[in-house]
């Protein structure tokens, strides 16, 4: 290629990766919106008392498998979580909210599930794939069945994350607010979101806005996914090269790092699965990169929860801290005891060589853990 053509294809490369940005922080602020206008409609429904829109989930159980089933079907924690923090800005009581968030965790990892399926046809292959992939559903129902029962005894997610979160919220607003105006950015977007639905009648106008809500918060994390992943998914794959064979802290690092660039802890599993069916990378060095994805994906609700002012911004922050300490602490409990360590590794084993010796058993682990089983559970309860 000569000079004088290479110089303007440079140009217009360069031109496209202005713009790219430039779609992701306009995606941004979309989100930031959204989340607002979540917990403005819940207020405007609620008419100030979002305690009684939520007391079909008061029982932790019922709000956890709510979490899994949401994040099952949506397939992305972020977007979950997202809403959940609007909701704890409408009022949802904190109680309610960490369960759900918990349960964000457990449907998330459906995602590597149906990445592994596409090794299906090669038995040692699959059973590769099946195993890294159900390692991250392994770990994360193990952190759930240690951690929820602790938190409802002892609550040290809610004390530790209403310790942080106070550190950052004086009265009604975050300290960050005093050197970034975030908030009088988001305000012509919010003010514009509510005069569009200020003339239904009734509680009509925050049903409309929290739908709305929602939909700009599925549209945005689905959306900028994809812009980040052109970006950023070249440069995630050579992260992973660099750094997963050189110990558990590097790979946790990797999935950290490159969830938070790709926004999306889907895309790092997606990257990774395949990988490892193909003999790649072992399951020992997907395990660690797995857990780091569950840290980095908690970014999200973080920078959601930013964006809330008002008297329960402190609440808003303070379920995004519980997610990020939920794993944090899920990691640092499980990981760091051998015992702890090696169950999600032996349970993955262990359905990978059921899957591979009978393709029924993926039908049903799928169908049993993601779906059926919470529901049947949850209609259950709804009996008594």
């Amino acid at each position: 290629m000569s000079s004088t053509s290479y110089a303007p294809a440079v140009q217009s490369a360069t031109r496209s990766r202005w713009i790219e940005w430039a779609a992701v922080a306009f995606l941004v602020y979309l989100l930031l919106t959204a989340v607002g206008a979540i917990g403005d409609g819940f207020k405007i429904a609620s008419a100030g008392r979002a305690e009684v829109l939520f007391t079909f989930a008061s029982n932790p159980l019922i709000a956890l498998i709510i979490g899994i089933v949401a994040t099952s079907l949506i397939q992305s924690s972020s977007t979950v979580t997202s809403i959940i923090v609007g909701m704890v800005a409408g009022g949802m009581p904190i109680s309610i909210a960490i369960p759900m968030a918990m349960g964000a965790n457990i449907g998330t990892s459906l995602t590597s599930t149906i990445v592994s399926l596409g090794h299906i046809r090669d038995g040692e292959e699959f059973r590769r794939a099946f195993s890294a992939a159900t390692v991250h559903d392994s770990f994360n129902l193990l952190a759930v069945v240690i951690l929820l029962p602790v938190e409802l005894l002892f609550g040290p997610l809610e004390k530790a994350s209403a310790a942080v979160s106070s550190l950052f919220i004086t009265g009604t607003s975050s300290q960050l607010a005093s050197f970034n105006p975030l908030g009088a950015m988001l305000a012509p977007a919010s003010d514009a979101l509510g005069k569009s639905v200020s003339w239904l009648p009734g509680i009509w106008s925050g049903i409309i806005l929290i739908i709305i809500g929602i939909v700009l918060i599925l549209f945005v994390v689905k959306a900028i996914g994809r812009v980040l992943q052109k970006v950023m998914v070249g440069r995630a794959r050579e992260i992973m090269h660099k750094t997963l064979g050189r110990g558990p802290i590097s790979g946790m690092s990797a999935g950290g790092i490159i969830t938070v660039l790709v926004q999306s802890s889907s895309t790092t599993t997606a990257l990774i699965v395949p990988m490892a069916g193909s003999g790649l990378f072992s399951l020992k060095q997907v395990y660690p990169f797995t857990l780091g994805g569950n840290v980095g994906t908690t970014i999200t609700a973080l920078l959601a929860a930013m964006a809330i002012s008002g008297p329960l911004a402190v609440l808003a922050l303070q379920i995004a801290l519980v997610h990020l300490f939920f794993n944090l602490f899920a990691i640092i409990l499980i990981y760091s005891i051998p015992l702890l360590r090696n169950i999600p590794v032996f349970m993955a084993e262990y359905l990978a060589k059921l899957a591979q010796r009978n393709k029924a058993y993926v039908v049903a682990y799928i169908t049993g853990l993601f779906f059926l089983g919470p529901l049947t559970i949850l209609g259950i309860s709804r009996l008594f």
